[in-house]
């Protein structure tokens, strides 16, 4: 794929004597919304972690934004939200987005921008540690958005949220989109997967496809793109049986 702002070819990385990424290889399109999806324990966050630079790998070759994953260049160029919110709990929000904007050397002038991005305007003097599991969501994803990264990697951002703030998140990483960053977004909510761009499938360690939607409901000859999932799933169990 021309154009790519990650590749990623026969990626292996093995936990606990086990293979649990399984010589994945794919691109993601520069400037676009790309969906790893798949169900929980698959590799996602493995995968992710190995483009972010953060994790041992076995195997592979990894390259972002033109440089090896986790080359030094790449350390203002990435935002990286993980699963599990790292947002110190006694600081107020406003305050702990200061203390990541200096590390990261971003403008003082990105906290107010990406608290009202997040939507975290009325909390913004209240303790990180009063927050409820999704205002700490936000926070955490506020983070990644200080400095204006090139890349965004969100590991399940929308989990734990309502439907209303999930869609306005969404509405978000559409608007990056449209200026130029790429984002990807892991999730194992299937429903998901319409809002990207492009989709990258996964179980047990493998990648099932790399399509778009409309391409994957061809494909499956399935208008759900859950359906379709569980057709791919079904043919992958019927090659090794």
């Amino acid at each position: 794929m021309t154009n790519s702002a990650v590749s990623v070819d026969g990626l292996r990385v093995r936990r606990g004597g086990r293979e649990v990424v399984r010589g994945v290889s794919f691109e993601v399109a520069a400037g676009a919304v790309t969906g790893l999806l798949g169900p929980s324990g698959c590799g996602k966050t493995t995968v992710l972690r190995s483009i972010v630079g953060v994790q041992v790998v076995a195997g592979g070759r990894v390259q972002v934004l033109g440089h090896p994953a986790g080359s030094p260049p790449l350390r203002r160029k990435i935002g990286y939200a993980t699963q599990n919110p790292a947002v110190y709990a006694d600081l107020t929000v406003t305050e702990a987005l200061r203390y990541f904007a200096a590390v990261l050397r971003a403008p003082a002038s990105d906290v107010d921008k990406v608290i009202d991005a997040v939507g975290l305007g009325p909390e913004a003097h209240s303790l990180v540690g009063n927050l409820s599991g999704g205002q700490h969501t936000r926070a955490n994803l506020a983070v990644a958005l200080l400095g204006t990264p090139e890349l965004l990697v969100l590991d399940e951002p929308t989990v734990g949220l309502d439907p209303v703030l999930r869609d306005s998140l969404w509405e978000l990483f559409r608007s990056l989109a449209a200026t130029g960053t790429t984002l990807l977004v892991s999730s194992h909510v299937m429903d998901e997967a319409a809002r990207c761009d492009r989709l990258l499938l996964m179980r047990d360690g493998l990648l099932l496809a790399v399509d778009t939607p409309a391409g994957l409901r061809e494909r499956t000859g399935s208008a759900d793109l859950e359906q379709a999932f569980l057709r791919l799933i079904r043919e992958q169990e019927a090659a090794r049986s």
